[in-house]
């Protein structure tokens, strides 16, 4: 159960950064739009995702950080194949090798993963360590 709680909020994750992702677009402010694109994705991945790990464990107790984070970022990779590429990427031009290889994602994904830890760790861990 705690497993499919995380997946959920992995979801709920992916919903938020493809929506701001995709509305960046809608908004130039700079001239390099895939940059800013990720830029906003970047920025508000940090409240969204501290947001999500923080309703995961009001609902799911003490479980690692990392194993958490594994689960969400595995959700949220597994989503962007599923979802994003196909319908976002590969309709303008891009593929999955373009997607999967870019730094970007892959630094994005590592930011979402260290929020996580963060979380678990100032929030989680160090109130199990006090006690």
């Amino acid at each position: 159960m705690k497993t499919i709680k995380a997946i959920i909020i992995a979801v709920l994750i992916w919903v938020v950064g493809v929506s701001f992702f995709t509305l960046s677009y809608y908004l130039p402010v700079l001239e390099d739009l895939e940059l800013q694109a990720n830029l906003t994705l970047a920025t508000i991945l940090i409240p969204t995702v501290w947001l999500g790990t923080h309703l995961y464990y009001q609902w799911s107790g003490s479980r690692h950080g990392l194993k958490v984070g594994i689960i969400i970022v595995s959700t949220l990779i597994l989503m962007d194949a599923l979802f994003t590429v196909p319908y976002f990427i590969i309709p303008y031009g891009g593929s999955y090798q373009e997607f999967f290889g870019a730094i970007t994602f892959w630094l994005i994904a590592m930011e979402c993963l260290l929020v996580i830890l963060l979380y678990w760790n100032t929030n989680i861990n160090s109130k199990t360590i006090n006690q």
